[in-house]
């Protein structure tokens, strides 16, 4: 018998049909010398302390470091029923495939399990990105042998025992630490948690330091025969901050009276140049889960949910957790088909068809750029939108738009700058339109990037030409503030974390983040995020995120390796080598091991203060934003208003 062993139920059941394998068993699903069995995500977890000895059942300083000699695998309590049946069936396979998740967390669960049960038969491998029939059945004909993915179970086992042994000596020291000071509640370290706290603190730190600085700007509105438009003060680089801000007051009351009484300004320089806008490319998860925190008000663990119903319950998009936006080049044969099934499934598509062109090659078709799972895109299962919940299409609609958007032409605009001289003084207007729509137009209004949303729509300046004066009319000298910066929400901290290697400085250390997405992985941050939520570390006060006065102690108490980004890197760098076979196994697990002991030994002797339960925000809160000062009106007759401008 040959035995396919899933991930998830539904992903076995979806398999099974493909293959025929139409009876339900004990555990599986039956067919003609083929069975197709299920995990339900890990069914085996890393023994707890106490199953190595049980004096770790308690608590006590002088047993940290606690390191493993032999490692133990037990068998999780709440899915033991379906470890049974998996078991048994090793037991009867003459040859498995796994089928697992397509990376190094599925390598694991499948490899774990084969270790375990002493498994000894063939195996191969099955690489599967999306769950409609038409790819499994592609997949099923292009099986791996089992040992060119072999080496993902290596490295899996690496950072799951070095993440070990972090979360159990690191969170023991801590914690015990604590309770002398009279803290009785549990610190959890980690080496993905401890980072993304210490970027939520650092940024509520800035917040809370930030002291807003005066600038002053002149809009000066041009007006060629009707037509009026706006111009700015362009000040000397000599009274600006590193944003081309006017810090000099006095220099800018003088300008704007110098503009005032001129009457008339002479265009002295005018360039007109096109602007070409590639489309986006399809969401990877992070990406995703950061637009809709934007768009669509969706926390991190929210938006996988719903993108895991859309994969597996839905069948309407490819596998949701991946960590890449490019498609691989083959996928590329498949667009006719689910670009027509898109159209059949939503008539109100039929506008947008008419300017969609399946044959074009955007340039997310790139294998060179594709890893383990490729861009989250729709299948050619398409469906009526009204089987999908609020929430649920509008997910989809974001997916599917970025798809479609790989076969319409760039967006063009011809931008148009024009430099001014008034009394010696020099202004600048820069106007915008529109070309050709392109991408745009898979768009939906609610969905187009927050910057076009939100900012002012560009003017459109008349006809210029160099030489002429332009009539000065209405000048107005504002007088503004730079702002804080913003606290983090569940979308930004999750860009954050993908994006952390430019918080560190060694390039070599910053390139290895950039090549793994940062810390964490896109299936686990958003569990990540709400862990530190669940365990009082972080607030949430409507979307912002906020770090709580233990979070600020913990910090400031946990060794900077462990809570900066750049150990992360260090750490990939090394389970890439144990992934290519450069260090073995039991090498990198030796030398975490005794990395770990440096840090226990160097922080046991640490008399360590944490902070209670969060206060409510305005009550002496770390996160309390300073009040911003009142905005001071111009002296100058032709002043308004004062408005605010962001940093």
């Amino acid at each position: 018998m040959r035995l396919y062993l899933c991930e998830k139920p539904s992903q076995a059941k979806d398999i099974a049909k493909v293959l025929g394998a139409n009876r339900r068993g004990d555990g599986c699903w039956v067919g003609t010398d083929v069975t197709v069995t299920w995990c339900i995500g890990h069914l085996l977890e890393t023994a707890p302390p106490d199953a190595y000895d049980e004096r770790y059942k308690r608590w006590v300083l002088a047993d940290l470091p606690i390191v493993p000699e032999k490692w133990k695998m037990l068998v999780k309590p709440k899915t033991a029923s379906q470890f049974k049946a998996v078991k048994r069936l090793l037991g009867e396979a003459r040859e498995l495939v796994i089928a697992t998740d397509a990376d190094r967390e599925g390598e694991m669960i499948a490899r774990e399990l084969l270790e375990h049960c002493r498994y000894r038969g063939p195996v191969q491998r099955l690489w599967l990105s999306a769950l409609d029939d038409a790819s499994i059945r592609k997949a099923l004909a292009a099986l791996k042998p089992g040992a060119e993915t072999f080496s993902l179970y290596h490295s899996a086992l690496g950072r799951s025992r070095a993440d070990w042994l972090i979360g159990m000596n690191m969170s023991r020291l801590f914690t015990l630490l604590g309770r002398q000071s009279g803290y009785q509640g549990v610190l959890p370290v980690g080496r993905v948690q401890t980072p993304t706290l210490r970027l939520v603190v650092d940024r509520d730190r800035s917040i809370a330091a930030f002291v807003p600085a005066p600038f002053w700007a002149i809009d000066v509105q041009l007006d060629p025969r009707g037509l009026p438009f706006t111009a700015q003060w362009c000040p000397p680089d000599d009274v600006c901050d590193d944003q081309g801000r006017c810090l000099n007051q006095p220099l800018a009351l003088s300008a704007a009276q110098a503009i005032q009484g001129a009457g008339s300004a002479q265009l002295v320089k005018l360039r007109t140049e096109r602007m070409r806008e590639a489309a986006p490319l399809p969401f990877d998860l992070g990406t995703l889960q950061e637009v809709c925190s934007k768009k669509l008000g969706l926390g991190a663990q929210e938006t996988l949910d719903i993108a895991q119903a859309l994969y597996e319950q839905y069948k309407v998009i490819t596998y949701p957790r991946s960590d890449c936006g490019y498609l691989p080049n083959s996928q590329h044969g498949e667009a006719t088909a689910i670009i027509a099934a898109l159209g059949r499934a939503d008539p109100a598509l039929a506008e947008l068809m008419k300017h969609i062109d399946p044959t074009r090659r955007s340039r997310a078709w790139n294998d060179a750029k594709v890893s383990a799972h490729h861009g989250i895109i729709p299948t050619a299962a398409g469906t009526d939108l009204g089987r999908l919940a609020g929430k649920q299409r509008a997910v989809y609609a974001l997916i599917r738009a970025r798809y479609l958007a790989q076969f319409l032409p760039n967006h063009e605009l011809d931008r148009t700058q024009a430099d001014f001289d008034c009394a010696g003084q020099r202004l600048r207007a820069v106007g915008k339109r529109i070309v050709e729509p392109g991408w745009r137009r898979a768009l939906p209004e609610a969905l187009t990037p927050a910057k076009c949303r939100e900012a002012p729509a560009p003017q459109a300046l008349p006809a210029l030409q160099e030489g002429q004066h332009y009539e000065v009319g209405d000048v107005l000298l504002k007088d503004l503030w730079t702002q804080p910066p913003k606290p983090f929400t569940e979308g930004d901290l999750i860009k954050a974390m993908k994006n952390v290697a430019k918080l560190v400085d060694d390039p070599r250390l910053k390139q290895k983040l950039k090549d793994t997405t940062g810390i964490g992985t896109e299936a686990t941050r958003a569990g990540i995020i709400q862990g530190l939520i669940d365990r009082g570390y972080l607030t949430k006060n409507g979307k912002a995120l906020n770090a709580t006065p233990a979070a600020f102690s913990l910090i400031d108490a946990v060794p900077r390796a462990i809570a900066d980004p750049g150990t992360t890197a260090i750490w990939e760098q090394a389970l890439d080598m144990v992934q290519s076979g450069e260090m073995s196994l039991e090498e990198f697990v030796a030398k975490q091991s005794a990395w770990m002991s440096r840090q226990v030994e160097r922080c046991a002797g640490l008399s360590l203060t944490i902070s209670g339960p969060a206060s409510p925000p305005g009550r002496g809160a770390p996160w309390k934003k300073k009040r911003k000062p009142a905005a001071r009106k111009s002296t100058t007759p032709h002043a308004r208003k004062p408005k605010a401008a962001a940093t």
